[in-house]
């Protein structure tokens, strides 16, 4: 099979064309969040043909996930196989012409730059205004653009925000946008995700093949239940702004905290040093039912909750909301 025949449709578009096509071979993205959004986003970047995506996720799949999280099925269900790795292993099979990463991890304020320094462009696929806060301010420092998305219920919302263009998305939303509903609170439907990446996506395509006169340069909202539509017309920054214009970037400052609870989900992240989770399936063994994959361990406790060990130290307390129990289940269990 030959280049051309792969995206002979493509090629013909002619906001495309061989050049922009050419441009998107060569180009390098990153995204952020292999969820809803990040699966959407995913599948259509690399059929596209972008040269580089690397995907960053920090969960593994489960079969609430394959209602709307388009990548997965049933077997990396039962198998626990972490999102990322999963939507790996299914893009692959679909475009061997093209580079795909996947990173198991908490994206943070002590990591993002090596995620974000080396990437054309940024796609928002996740489900918390404080890692959105986050790379906001890591693509601004870097000169990045930021393609942002986000769903719940049958509402959605998109923008692409371009350093030097437009203004950020704290300009936007504002830090008291980081409460608020989520999908695992108030629910989502499949279609609206679809909607929201692609329009993401399509704004990300018009930059990387150079035509930047077609952007948007609007906050675009939807509600498809209700018959919903506007555009809020990208207005000047704010002048107080701590990221596109004072430069202080304060998400980058934040210490990266080892605790964190995942709204909605009865389960609170607890991080540590880098696990060997061959050995802890082992020690657990004794004292919990074990689930072991080369990727995690899940452990139901005699206690009732669950704890899901990942290599890179995080542990995922399952079945609780109460920090201070969590803690106490993971001193007792894991031990440092």
């Amino acid at each position: 099979m030959t280049t051309a025949e792969r995206y002979s449709r493509q090629l013909l578009f002619p906001g495309i064309g061989e050049e922009g096509q050419r441009r998107l071979k060569n180009s390098r993205v990153l995204i952020v969040g292999m969820g809803a959004l990040g699966t959407v986003l995913a599948n259509h970047v690399v059929r596209a043909g972008i040269g580089y995506t690397h995907f960053v996720d920090r969960d593994y799949v489960e079969l609430s996930n394959l209602q709307r999280q388009s990548l997965f099925n049933e077997d990396d269900v039962s198998r626990a196989l972490p999102k990322a790795v999963a939507a790996k292993n299914t893009l692959e099979k679909v475009n061997t012409e093209v580079e795909i990463d996947a990173t198991v991890c908490d994206v943070h304020s002590g990591n993002v730059a090596s995620f974000t320094e080396d990437v054309d462009i940024v796609l928002d696929g996740t489900d918390n205004f404080h890692t959105r806060f986050l790379l906001n301010d890591a693509c601004f420092k870097q000169q990045i653009p930021l393609s942002y998305g986000g769903v719940v219920q049958a509402k959605g919302v998109s923008a692409l925000f371009v350093p030097g263009m437009t203004p950020c998305l704290r300009c936007f939303i504002g830090e008291g946008a980081q409460q608020g509903e989520t999908c695992d609170t108030v629910g989502v439907i499949a279609p609206i995700v679809d909607i929201i990446a692609s329009y993401q996506v399509v704004e990300v395509v018009k930059y990387l093949v150079g035509a930047t006169e077609q952007l948007r340069n609007t906050v675009q909202t939807i509600d498809i239940w209700h018959n919903t539509f506007s555009q809020l017309s990208f207005r000047a920054p704010k002048v107080d702004c701590a990221t596109c214009q004072k430069a202080e970037y304060p998400a980058l400052a934040e210490r990266a905290t080892d605790t964190v609870a995942l709204c909605g989900r009865e389960t609170i992240q607890v991080g540590g040093k880098p696990l060997n989770i061959a050995e802890m399936a082992t020690r657990l063994r004794a004292v919990a039912t074990i689930q072991e994959t080369p990727f995690l361990v899940r452990a139901t406790l005699p206690e009732g909750e669950r704890l899901v060990l990942f290599p890179d130290g995080r542990v995922l307390v399952q079945g609780t909301e109460d920090v201070a129990k969590a803690k106490s289940l993971y001193n007792k269990y894991i031990g440092h």
